[in-house]
Formats: structure tokens, sequence, C-alpha cells
């Protein structure tokens, strides 16, 4: 990561006038152009945090059902966007999942922070299908085939950007191309889980996996996926 500027008291701010530790300048002008609501006028973003992600503090007019006009501020957390896959296996009735510790988790009363899940990442300069294989590979060690877009989603809209792209996609074990486990220097140590579907839709409902996506792509491929009665004769 590159070392942050040294800025001087009064002069030009990293990530708004000058290039912050990212090379990104103009972070304060997100959302100002906003227009398409005639219901919300911007009226001002801050910046109170620009750490790997960024988060501003945007006041805004609001006009309420009945008419009248509220100022309302409100906090949002921009990380970019991600996708996240679930690899099934229909012929051995399998899926691969992830295990990895999730601080956010631990420090609200997850047991050990140890937690279950589909693989995912943030999308970068990608494409959403890019991206998934991207993160497949780093931390699966698998080469996808075809991609099924399964659906689009905000999973926090009270407070992060994010919009999660959702996909599944058929593996083999002769897919396992590479060994997995994510990327050392960005502090991934990821375990990869080759489980029975059945076990997985199990630990959704015993509390083994509690991760949102997870439980949205498993419930998914239960009622509408590879999984689903029926979906091998379709």
């Amino acid at each position: 990561m590159s070392p942050r500027p040294t800025v001087e008291p009064g002069g030009p701010r990293p990530g708004i006038e000058i290039a912050d530790h990212r090379g990104r300048t103009g972070l304060d002008r997100s959302g100002r152009d906003l227009d398409r609501n005639a219901d919300v006028v911007i009226r001002d973003v801050e910046l109170t945090s620009q750490g790997w992600h960024v988060l501003r503090r945007t006041t805004f007019d609001y006009r309420r059902r009945d008419g009248r006009w509220t100022t309302q501020q409100r906090e949002t957390y921009d990380r970019g966007n991600g996708a996240v896959v679930l690899p099934y296996d229909t012929e051995r009735g399998h899926v691969l999942l992830t295990r990895q510790f999730r601080y956010p988790a631990y420090v609200n009363d997850h047991p050990d922070g140890m937690l279950v899940e589909a693989a995912a990442g943030l999308l970068d300069a990608d494409d959403p299908p890019a991206a998934i294989r991207r993160e497949s590979a780093e931390e699966l060690g698998v080469t996808l085939g075809p991609l099924t877009h399964v659906l689009d989603a905000y999973m926090s809209p009270g407070s992060v950007t994010e919009r999660l792209h959702f996909f599944a996609a058929p593996y083999t074990p002769a897919d396992r191309t590479g060994a997995g486990g994510g990327l050392e220097e960005d502090g991934e140590d990821i375990e990869v889980l080759d489980v029975p579907f059945t076990e997985a839709l199990a630990m959704t409902r015993d509390g083994r996996i509690v991760d949102g996506k997870t439980v949205l792509l498993l419930q998914w491929a239960a009622l509408d996926g590879p999984f689903a009665p029926g979906a091998v004769d379709r």
C-alpha cells in the first residue's frame, strides 16, 4: 500500500484537491450531482474517513409524503461494488464454500469470528463476471465454467453503498486447478470447504452459516436453482 501523503495544515487535502494514497481525488464530489429523485436535494458532502474505503456524511433536503421538506444527514460507507458466487456440483451434490476470520462479526458476538461464506470480492476495475472468476481462482482455486447471474442486491442499504452481484456456476473436482486460500499479501487465510449441499443448507438453519449473501444463494439453489425439486429435468 502506498504511504499517505504529508499535508501541511490548511494545505490541499488528500482525496479532494490532491491525490490520496490510492491516487484518488474529488472524493467529496460523490452524490453532489444526483437529481433523479425530485424529492431529494443534495446540500453538502463531507469526508469523515478515507482509508482503503471512504466514509462520507451527506446533508440533503427530503420532501416527505405529506409535502413537508426536512433536512437530514446520512453517513455512507463506500467500498465499491462486489460479486459473489456459489459453485455447485450436482453429480456429487456438493457446493464450494470458504471459511475465514471476520473481525466485524467477532466483535459483534460471533463465537470465534470464523465465518463460512460463498466466495466473494470487490469488483475493483473488473466487470462482475471477470471479478468473480478472479476471486474464485484466488479464494477457491477453481476455474469456473458458465456463470448464471442470479440477482443483484444492496445488502445493507441503510449505510453501505455496495451493490452485490450474485452468481452460480457448475464445477467438478477437475476444475480445482489451484490451491485457493486467498492472497497472503492482502491478509487472507481462507479455508476451502467442499460441502454436501444438504449439509450446507442445514448449516443455515442451525447457525453455522450466518453470512447473509451465503444464506441467500443457498436458499436460491434449493428453491429455484440447481438443487430445486425437478431442476435436473429442466
